[in-house]
């Protein structure tokens, strides 16, 4: 891991529905990218909501731990939820016990 690289919970969304990805940016923060589509004749344009404040991906861990079908994603959702803070250094800067 590169020195000044910091570790960070984040959460990506992915929906052809960009008002449902606007609604979600309104009451957490974040930003809308395109993401490319290769067969604009086959399939809807889609986007992507990227959120990087720790606090909106806690939020939205939480409200949506119940829904998640997935296993290994609740199982990560929950992890990160539970352990992340004791995990991880505040500055960044891990020593090798840390680490």
């Amino acid at each position: 891991m590169h020195e000044k690289e910091h570790r960070r919970p984040c959460i990506t969304i992915a929906s052809t529905d960009f008002e449902l990805l606007e609604y979600i940016q309104t009451v957490t923060s974040g930003h809308i990218y395109n993401k490319k589509n290769y067969k604009p004749d086959k399939f809807k344009d889609s986007y992507i909501l990227s959120i990087k404040i720790k606090k909106d991906v806690f939020y939205i861990l939480k409200e949506v731990l119940p829904y998640l079908r997935i296993t290994k994603k609740r199982k990560r959702a929950e992890w990160v939820l539970k352990q992340y803070e004791e995990v991880t250094v505040r500055n960044g800067k891990y020593t090798k016990e840390k680490l």
